[in-house]
């Protein structure tokens, strides 16, 4: 009896489904999330500011590691220990201790802030690449667009991250036109 019941509304499950996808087909386009941050021309320019932001960063801890590796040497040194007075070694070890606390710091403020700046970008990103996901989806009379990472499959030609990124590449040249024409306007 169960058995009947389950087969009879899997039979009108199926053909509703079937009924809905004749009366509805659906278009659909796939974009590369991915591709879009590396291939469009906001994508580069906001990895750029990110690599510039990192390695501002990293000139600051690499100073700070430098100085901490000389005064180690020095105080692992025996025979410079010996040349130098109990009072000079004590404040050897005291400016360790502070440039010890200060990379850390250093540390912690670089990788908090490079999460941060990537979480921008992303967003930043994202809602760019939604937009133009919108203008590609009107253009091609699609349905839906929905990112590559939510498909286990989809057939090539529903790719429409190209298109995408010519969007953002549009907008992107507008909006840099818009802001030359802003800044010689205000000098």
């Amino acid at each position: 009896m169960f058995r009947k019941f389950i087969t009879a509304m899997l039979s009108t499950f199926c053909l509703s489904a079937g009924a809905f996808a004749a009366e509805a087909p659906a278009n659909i386009g796939v974009v590369d999330f991915g591709k879009c941050v590396t291939d469009s021309k906001l994508g580069k320019q906001e990895q750029n500011s990110f690599e510039a932001l990192k390695n501002q960063m990293s000139g600051a801890l690499q100073e700070t590691e430098k100085q901490l590796t000389e005064i180690s040497t020095k105080l692992n040194d025996p025979e410079y220990l010996d040349g130098i007075s109990p009072e000079a070694e004590e404040e050897l070890k005291v400016k360790f201790r502070t440039l010890s606390e200060e990379m850390n710091r250093y540390q912690n403020q670089y990788y908090q802030i490079l999460n941060q700046a990537n979480m921008r970008i992303i967003h930043s990103l994202g809602a760019t690449i939604n937009t133009a996901a919108e203008k590609v989806a009107k253009d091609k009379k699609l349905n839906v667009v929905m990112n590559k990472e939510a498909c286990f499959f989809f057939a090539e030609k529903l790719d429409v991250t190209n298109f995408v990124i010519a969007e953002m590449d549009k907008t992107y040249e507008a909006e840099a036109k818009n802001q030359t024409a802003s800044n010689e306007n205000a000098g």
